[in-house]
């Protein structure tokens, strides 16, 4: 009988830490709003693999597929108001990855900046640290805390404060930065690379000006790509994928 060959082993992951930045959007997959649970399901397949490699892994989710603050402000809510149920949806969206995440046997802690201590741990950042050195995946929920800031701005906070070394942000529909929206102009270019000055003074949608500023300033890398099976994985393997924006003397 002849032997089965022994599969290759997974590559070395690239980063030793990342923060990985999920939109709401990203989770509602097909869906126009709430949650869709087979998406869900993918990528904590996914998430649960590459975690497995080694790498430490954080994540920021968003709540736009519950609620955008913005939105709802531009449409008389009081934008206050508006954001602090934009960060309970991001809450809702941490428990439902946090749940499928553990159902295949990775060690996660929800860490919020907002008092839910019922469901999860305010957000401390020496503890969010300590567990991800004991390999554990830290989802943080609930933006910064503060209204008038996006989980952009929080996705760059939080990186910076871990001490990643960059930061993957999923797209849905997109395989990285264009010069134009490529759903609306299909003459839109992809843009393998650029600075984050350059994304700022070019008005790109990738982040908040906000958000890219931190970046900018700190020379903290960001992959953008898009959200499709594998991508996460070969990311964390080294391999370019999507649009990366940096700052010269910063990582790649």
């Amino acid at each position: 009988m002849t032997a089965s060959p022994t599969p290759a082993p997974a590559p070395a992951p690239h980063f030793k830490r990342v923060l990985l930045k999920l939109s709401g959007e990203a989770l509602s997959g097909e869906r126009d709003f709430g949650i869709d649970q087979e998406r869900i399901e993918s990528l904590a397949d996914e998430i649960a693999g590459v975690h497995a490699t080694g790498v430490e892994l954080a994540i920021v989710v968003g709540g736009g597929n519950i609620i955008r603050g913005m939105d709802r402000a531009a449409a008389g809510m009081d934008r206050s108001t508006a954001d602090y149920a934009g960060m309970l949806g991001s809450v809702l969206n941490a428990l439902t990855v946090q749940d499928a995440l553990e159902r295949r046997d990775a060690q996660t802690r929800v860490l919020s900046a907002i008092t839910v201590a019922e469901v999860a741990e305010p957000y401390i950042r020496r503890r969010a640290v300590r567990h991800l050195e004991k390999g554990r995946i830290v989802i943080f929920a609930a933006g910064t805390g503060n209204p008038f800031f996006t989980t952009d701005t929080a996705a760059a906070l939080r990186a910076l404060e871990i001490g990643a070394s960059a930061i993957l942000m999923a797209k849905n529909e997109v395989e990285g930065v264009y010069d134009g929206d490529p759903r609306l102009d299909k003459t839109a270019k992809f843009l393998p690379s650029l600075t984050h000055l350059e994304a700022i003074e070019r008005g790109l949608k990738v982040m908040d000006t906000t958000a890219l500023s931190l970046c900018m300033d700190n020379k903290l890398p960001i992959h953008v790509f898009g959200l499709a099976d594998g991508n996460i994985r070969r990311i964390i393997s080294g391999e370019r994928v999507g649009t990366i924006i940096s700052t010269p003397g910063g990582q790649a």
